[in-house]
């Protein structure tokens, strides 16, 4: 079984995922004229800049839950995984994947605002809806809504809880079976308040976690900022094949940086979208930019701080693809979080394991969060009779899946996370790709809106885009004075 696994992964993480990812971030940079660089002021004036509604959750809380997705174990141990299987180069890919991403992240995020609908009493939406809505396509909407389902309740969990249970029992030498059981049980109390308790929680838990991780690696980084120079130099030489050492693993440091920051950053992968979908703005442009800087956040912030820390203290091995290693610091030591965890450990011997493994607990802890709301939402798409037992169901599914993989085998878990990755990647970066226009011309609307001193507000019907109903629905308060109005010309 455990062949099979490795043959599909080898197979859907082939070379040809990777250049989809680079080309499509390269070409959504270029028509959005590098937004990602032009618009960095306004994504973080958007940040705080709306308020929650009866259907949707605020623009901070829909980048929150987005967070707790993006930044999670793929920032630590996932870090350490693409140094020791790519080298110090990896890095640099990880960052030009983020880079590159953050466009296609407002492509996707824009598209889940543009054909969001009021569903439950309150928005959903993401890649099954606008693929629906805007390619007319059901049967491929479908078919990404029972890969998310499958990917977000079975396959992606158990690596978060993997690395927590991993990160707790190298710290505090607790069993991973007591690990699983108190975090499927915390996780069971979160799920069943809906999203309105995951959005709450997250955007109280998503800026603590990321400030404390982020103020740690800030002061290891002061203690060796002398080194800062060569660790940039010892980056850019491996990942353009100009460090001797690391010349053989070249292809590795392309493919296991780009896979790891597509872990990491989601940006493309169609799970930001969902949480995008569900805040309340004006104009769907708002929450596209937003959704790109929390790229930024969790790749050139968290995940530079996590590969700073372990080059720096040179606790990492790298795997040799002919068989051994090329630099083994550390024998006998797995790659994941351990590497962080005895970085942290050479600067700060009676913390370090211990801020590792309480850190990666919340960075984890959230993502399965978002992993349920993801899953939820293409649950209500599907739109399933007696969808009320099914989401019992799905609950369950998720708790076991949670709970069994804190106990079975890193890189098994591993695995089964990148294939639920991939299968995502590929089925929505191709949608976002066919999509583009409508989100363009959002892009170009709220510019033009910006630029003559509004606040924008979008129509659909204006730029022409169709099956965007939510935008073509009458505020409550204009109905009100329209009706006021007759009566009085009556």
């Amino acid at each position: 079984m455990e062949n099979v696994i490795s043959f599909v992964n080898d197979i859907i993480w082939s070379d040809a995922l990777i250049l989809l990812c680079l080309g499509a971030g390269v070409y959504f940079s270029i028509v959005t004229r590098f937004l990602q660089v032009s618009q960095l002021r306004e994504m973080w004036r958007l940040l705080f800049n709306s308020e929650s509604s009866s259907k949707g959750i605020s623009s901070f809380q829909a980048f929150t839950v987005a967070i707790a997705g993006r930044v999670g174990t793929g920032n630590i141990a996932g870090v350490a995984t693409a140094i020791a299987m790519g080298g110090p180069g990896a890095v640099f890919w990880m960052w030009a994947i983020a880079f590159l991403g953050s466009a296609s992240a407002f492509i996707e995020a824009t598209l889940g605002q543009i054909y969001k609908q009021t569903k439950d009493g309150q928005y959903r939406g993401g890649p099954a809806y606008y693929i629906e809505k805007g390619l007319g396509i059901k049967w491929y909407a479908v078919l990404f809504a029972v890969a998310t389902i499958v990917s977000m309740a079975l396959f992606l969990p158990g690596v978060q809880s993997n690395s927590i249970a991993s990160g707790i029992s190298n710290a505090f030498q607790v069993p991973v079976a007591y690990t699983g059981a108190a975090v499927t049980l915390l996780l069971a109390l979160i799920i069943i308040g809906g999203v309105k308790r995951i959005g709450n929680v997250a955007q109280v838990v998503v800026p603590f976690m990321a400030g404390a991780y982020i103020l740690m690696s800030v002061v290891i980084i002061m203690m060796n900022i002398t080194e800062v120079p060569a660790v940039l130099a010892l980056i850019f030489r491996s990942a353009f094949n100009f460090e001797p050492a690391f010349a053989g693993v070249i292809g590795m440091a392309i493919s296991w940086g780009v896979k790891r920051g597509i872990y990491s950053n989601e940006a493309g992968q169609g799970t930001a979208p969902h949480a995008a979908a569900a805040a309340e703005v004006s104009h769907p442009a708002k929450q596209g930019l937003v959704q790109a800087f929390s790229v930024y956040v969790d790749t050139l912030f968290v995940c530079t701080a996590t590969a700073f820390m372990i080059l720096f203290t040179g606790q990492y091995n790298v795997v040799n693809p002919e068989g051994g290693f090329i630099v083994e610091n550390l024998p006998g030591v797995p790659f994941g979080p351990e590497y962080t965890q005895s970085a942290v450990n050479t600067h700060f011997p009676t913390l370090g394991s211990g801020f590792v493994a309480i850190s990666l607990f919340f960075f984890a802890f959230t993502t399965i969060m978002a992993y349920y709301y993801i899953a939820e939402t293409n649950l209500s798409y599907l739109n399933t009779k007696g969808r009320k037992w099914m989401i019992w169901a799905l609950r369950l599914v998720m708790l076991v899946a949670t709970f069994y993989g804190s106990v079975k085998t890193a890189e098994s878990a591993w695995v089964l996370g990148d294939i639920g990755v991939g299968l995502m990647a590929w089925l929505n970066v191709i949608a976002i790709f066919l999509l583009r226009k409508p989100a363009l011309k959002a892009l170009k609307d709220y510019q033009e809106q910006r630029k003559a001193g509004l606040d924008p507000v979008f129509s659909a019907k204006k730029l022409g885009i169709k099956n965007a109903e939510e935008w073509d629905i009458e505020p409550e308060a204009e109905v009100n004075v329209k009706k006021e109005k007759e009566l009085e010309t009556v």
